[in-house]
C-alpha cells in the first residue's frame, strides 16, 4: 500500500469504529380520520368516568412510538386551545399507553418534548386552571422549560395575581441563571397581553426577599416603560427614583418613554430635565428615538429653537434624520408663522417622504392656508408620492372644519354631499346622530367623522359619486375641495381594483417562472 493512503485508511477505520449518533426519528403524519374520531371522543366524553373514556380511547388505533405520540398530542391539543379537560385526559391516556408499550425503562410519564410541554402549559393558562398549571409547571423537568413554556406559564399566573407562584419560577433554575429568568418573567408580565407592571413589581420584591435574587437594571427599565404606557407616571417616577438610590442606570428605552409621558402630561420642563440628564450620563440613544420624541413635542409646543438645538445634536452624533423629524420641524416653523424658514427646510430635502408633506400641510392648515395645503397635495402627487387616508382627512378638515361648513350653493353643500352621502350609503343612524348634535349645538359638539364617510365610499360606486361631486364643486368655484374629492375617487376608491390587478400580475409572473 502506498504510504500516502495509510492515513486515509486509518481515519476510515477510526470513523467506522465509533458509531455516530442516530438521528431523531421523524414522526409519521397523523391520520385525519383518526384525529377527528379522537377529538370527538374527547369532547363528548370529557366529563365521563375514567373507565368509559379509557374504553373508548382503547378502541382507537393510536400510535405507540414517542415521536408519533408527541405529534398526535400537538395536533389534538390544537383543537382545544381554551379547554384543559380534554387535553389533560388525553395526556393521562397517552401516558398509560406509553407505559404499557415500554419495556419497563420508560416509566409511566408521557414522553414530553419542549414543544409539547409549552403547548400543555399554554392550554392550561388560557383555560384558567391555575392550580393545575402551577403543579404541572413544577412537575416538568427543567430541560423541558423553554422560553415558550415559561411565557405561557407567566401569562396564565400573572393575570390571576399569583405573585408567590410567579416568583417561585426562578427557583426552578440554578442560582447563576435566576437573575436572567427574573428579567424574562418581568418582561412577559409587563408586555402584551398581560400589561401588569404592578404584579411584575411585586414579583421582583418577592424574589428579592424570599429567594435572594437581585433585580437588574433591565427589570426596572421594563417597569418604567410599562407604568408610563399605562399612564401611571407617579409609579414610573417612583421606580425611577429607586433606580437612582440603588445606583442602577436607566436605559434608552426608559428615558424615551418617561420623556414622552411627561410631555403628554404637560410637564415639558421636567421632560427636558430628564433628557438633559440622559445626555450628561452618556446613555446612548441607539435608534435616536428619544431625540425624535423631544423634537416632535417641542415643535408641537411651539419651542422651535429648542427643537433646532436637539436636531443639530442629532446630526452631530450621527443619528439618522428621517422624514418624521423633518416634518415635525417644518410644522413647528409653520405654526409659528415662520413660513419662509419652513419652506427652506422643506425644499432643502431631496428625497421627500410622506411625513414631510404631512408636516407642511398640517402647518399650512394651522395658519388657515388651506389653498396652499391643496397645492402641496398636487405637488405630492406629481412627484410620485402616494397619499393615504390621513392626507385626505386632514385636508377635508382644513377646508370644511371638524363640524362641516356650509357653502354658498345649497345644491353643493356640506349637508347635501356628506350627510346626504351617509344616507345614500345606508348609514342613516350616523346621519341622524350628526343632525341631532347639530340641532343641539349648545349642548353637544357636532363633529363629523370623515374617516367613516370615506370608508363607506371606498368602492366602485364611490368612484362615480366623487367624480360627479367634483364636477359640481368646480361649477360653483370650489376648485380645491373638488380636486381633493376627485383625487380620492381616482386613487383610493379603486384600490381594490388595483389590488386585484396586482394579484393577477403576481400570479402571471409566478406562472411564467
Amino acid at each position: 500500500m502506498p504510504p500516502s493512503l495509510r492515513p486515509l485508511l486509518f481515519r476510515r477505520l477510526l470513523s467506522a469504529s465509533t458509531p455516530s449518533p442516530a438521528p431523531a426519528p421523524v414522526p409519521r403524519p397523523t391520520d385525519p380520520a383518526l384525529l377527528l374520531r379522537l377529538c370527538t371522543i374527547l369532547y363528548q366524553h370529557q366529563q365521563a368516568p375514567d373507565d368509559k373514556l379509557r374504553r373508548r380511547l382503547s378502541a382507537l388505533p393510536l400510535p405507540t412510538a414517542p415521536a408519533d405520540l408527541r405529534e398526535l398530542f400537538l395536533q389534538a391539543s390544537a383543537r382545544f386551545p381554551l379547554s384543559w379537560r380534554p387535553v389533560h385526559r388525553l395526556l393521562e391516556h397517552l401516558s398509560a399507553l406509553h407505559h404499557g408499550a415500554s419495556d419497563g425503562s420508560g416509566g409511566g410519564a408521557f414522553p414530553h418534548s419542549p414543544a409539547t410541554a409549552a403547548r400543555l402549559l399554554d392550554v392550561l393558562a388560557k383555560s384558567g386552571n391555575i392550580d393545575l398549571l402551577h403543579s404541572t409547571l413544577f412537575s416538568l423537568p427543567r430541560t423541558l422549560l423553554s422560553a415558550a413554556a415559561l411565557r405561557a406559564a407567566v401569562r396564565g399566573l400573572a393575570p390571576s395575581r399569583e405573585v408567590g407562584k410567579v416568583a417561585a419560577i426562578v427557583t426552578l433554575f440554578p442560582e447563576c441563571h435566576r437573575a436572567r429568568i427574573l428579567t424574562f418573567v418581568t418582561d412577559v408580565a409587563c408586555s402584551e397581553p398581560c400589561r401588569l407592571p404592578d404584579v411584575a413589581e411585586k414579583v421582583i420584591k418577592r424574589a428579592e426577599h424570599r429567594h435572594g435574587v437581585s433585580r437588574t437594571a433591565r427589570c426596572d427599565d421594563l417597569l418604567v416603560v410599562a407604568y408610563c404606557r399605562a399612564g401611571a407616571l407617579a409609579d414610573a417616577c417612583r421606580v425611577w427614583n429607586g433606580m437612582e438610590r440603588r445606583g442602577l442606570e436607566p436605559g434608552a428605552a426608559a428615558y424615551q418613554e418617561i420623556v414622552v409621558t411627561m410631555f403628554k402630561n404637560n410637564r415639558a420642563a421636567d421632560a427636558m430635565t430628564v433628557f438633559d440628564g440622559m445626555r450628561r450620563s452618556g446613555v446612548r440613544d441607539g435608534g435616536g428615538g428619544c431625540c425624535r420624541a423631544v423634537v416632535s413635542w417641542l415643535c408641537k409646543d411651539g419651542k422651535v429653537w429648542g427643537a433646532y438645538m436637539v436636531f443639530a445634536e442629532m446630526v452631530k452624533i450621527g443619528v439618522e434624520v428621517d422624514g418624521e423629524v423633518l416634518g415635525d420641524l417644518v410644522y413647528g416653523l409653520m405654526a409659528r408663522r415662520r413660513i419662509r424658514e419652513g419652506y427652506r427646510v422643506f425644499h432643502g430635502v431631496r428625497e421627500k417622504e410622506i411625513a414631510l408633506y404631512h408636516g407642511l400641510m398640517k402647518g399650512l392648515l394651522r395658519i388657515k392656508r388651506a389653498g396652499e395645503a391643496t397645492e402641496v397635495l398636487r405637488e405630492m402627487i406629481a412627484r410620485g408620492c402616494e397619499p393615504n387616508m390621513h392626507t385626505y382627512i386632514m385636508l377635508l378638515q382644513g377646508h370644511l372644519g371638524k363640524r362641516g361648513r356650509k357653502g354658498r350653493d345649497p345644491l353643493v353643500n356640506f349637508e347635501s354631499i356628506f350627510v346626504g352621502g351617509l344616507v345614500k350609503a345606508g348609514r342613516t343612524l350616523e346621519a341622524t346622530k350628526f343632525v341631532e348634535r347639530t340641532m343641539w349645538g349648545g349642548v353637544n359638539v357636532p363633529r363629523f367623522d370623515y374617516n367613516k364617510f370615506l370608508y363607506y365610499f371606498s368602492n366602485e360606486e364611490g368612484a362615480l359619486m366623487f367624480e360627479e361631486v367634483g364636477k359640481r364643486l368646480r361649477e360653483v368655484g370650489q376648485i380645491d375641495l373638488a380636486d381633493i374629492l376627485s383625487t380620492y375617487g381616482e386613487r383610493m376608491t379603486t384600490r381594490d381594483r388595483r389590488r386585484r390587478a396586482m394579484n393577477g400580475l403576481l400570479e402571471s409572473v409566478q406562472d411564467v417562472c
